[in-house]
């Protein structure tokens, strides 16, 4: 199992939205991925409600059956399509990706 982790700090404003409303868009964009990229077994978003000088406003936890899977995700026109709308609302990303044996 790969485990797939990544955190968004987001931009005060962009597609014309204050960084909540895009902070939800993308928990709802990412979510609606779900059962849609062949070998995603768990895809779950959470926004921040701490909002600390630490904290990043979005995270992405998702489950896949091996490395390949966790490519094919990468360059699936779904998640490219979701992966645009992120990278214009934000200003820093950070990614973990592992294995769980």
């Amino acid at each position: 199992m790969v485990k797939h982790v990544v955190m968004w700090r987001l931009k005060d404003l962009a597609h014309g939205n204050e960084k909540a409303v895009n902070a939800l868009l993308i928990k709802e964009k990412l979510e609606a991925l779900d059962g849609r990229i062949p070998g995603l077994v768990r895809i779950e978003a959470g926004i921040d409600f701490a909002g600390s000088a630490a904290s990043f406003d979005v995270v992405l936890y998702s489950e896949f059956i091996d490395r390949e899977a966790l490519v094919v995700y990468q360059t699936h026109p779904e998640h490219e399509a979701v992966k645009s709308f992120i990278v214009e609302a934000t200003e820093e990303r950070v990614v973990v990706d592992y294995e769980d044996r």
